[in-house]
């Protein structure tokens, strides 16, 4: 079997259900699908049901680890020579294992991360997030496209490991904090070939209010700092950079009563950002109201990691 589709589930049983379905149509058909039910109260073993004919699904269900072990519980389990992991809220477009098996074979990749996208029928918050977390204006576009594909760090929600390298390296060491970096740096380390595969996207349907998306950054910048604590490489100048954007703007609230000059120019330099983000997913999205959107969803995006990682910083040199 070419591949095996790891998903950990916990508690999100109608997300399932939009994922395995967009499994149902997917133009390459040489896979099977393993779901590690992680200790949930609301199971999915309807849904399972549903597609027992439809596709060759095996079903496990556990006690709550965290999804880094989920996934390792899946992987052990799967008959695949690929296994590749989705998280339960992504919905596949019907070309991508037809993608990802080319890619796999023209580039001898070990290993794989791909991007995430909004599809046209996701909410307007949904799209506003999307651009948060994948435009040039807020993360510099490094979790969708990138001069060297081979300098990428594969994200949970889509990425994938031959059997081979998952022998070898033994999985993720971590439940649910950065796991993914962490395995994605040491598999790099370990000598293998992890790059990006651009063309092999996912539509992330986040599920967020932008209190729990905000929260959800919050734990990014946490994660980046707990991965260091494996590879203390992993922290670059690039990571301090939404901390510096949060210090920014409550310099320009402090100049206020300070200094008018300085005011005006840190608040002139605030809107240029501002006004170049609000056109710029206008122009993607073609909405008005998703590119406002964007503004707020980015703001919130970068004050939280801004603020997630000196946090953990700080935890971190106290634990020594």
């Amino acid at each position: 079997m070419r591949f095996s589709v790891i998903i950990p589930v916990y508690n999100r049983p109608e997300e399932l259900r939009e994922l395995l379905q967009s499994l149902t149509i997917q133009s390459f058909s040489d896979f099977e699908v393993v779901v590690v039910e992680d200790g949930s109260i609301q199971e999915a073993i309807e849904v399972i049901s549903e597609f027992s004919t439809k596709l060759q699904i095996h079903y496990i269900v556990q006690s709550n680890l965290g999804q880094g072990f989920a996934r390792n519980n899946g992987m052990k389990l799967a008959n695949g020579d690929f296994f590749v992991i989705l998280d339960s809220d992504v919905i596949l477009p019907a070309t991508y294992f037809q993608i990802l098996s080319q890619a796999i074979d023209e580039r001898h990749l070990d290993a794989f991360g791909g991007p995430d996208a909004a599809d046209d029928d996701f909410s307007a918050l949904q799209k506003a997030m999307d651009f948060a977390m994948t435009s040039f204006w807020t993360t510099g576009g490094i979790r969708g496209k990138m001069k060297d594909p081979s300098n990428y760090q594969a994200r949970g929600f889509n990425m994938g490991v031959s059997r081979k390298v998952f022998e070898a390296t033994g999985g993720f060491i971590d439940p649910n904090q950065g796991e993914d970096i962490e395995w994605s740096i040491r598999i790099k380390k370990a000598g293998y070939r992890l790059e990006l595969v651009e063309e092999a996207f996912v539509y992330h349907k986040r599920k967020n209010t932008l209190a729990s998306f905000a929260k959800q950054a919050f734990s990014f910048g946490r994660n980046r700092v707990n991965v260091s604590r494996f590879h203390p490489e992993a922290i670059t100048l690039v990571h301090w950079l939404p901390t510096s954007f949060l210090l920014f703007c409550l310099f320009i609230f402090v100049l206020f009563f300070m200094d008018e000059a300085l005011f005006h120019l840190s608040l002139g330099l605030f809107v240029l950002w501002s006004v170049g983000l609000i056109l710029s997913a206008i122009i993607q999205t073609k909405s008005a109201k998703i590119g406002l959107l964007s503004w707020l969803t980015s703001v919130v995006q970068l004050w939280s990691y801004g603020l997630g990682f000196p946090f953990e910083l700080i935890r971190k040199i106290r634990k020594g």
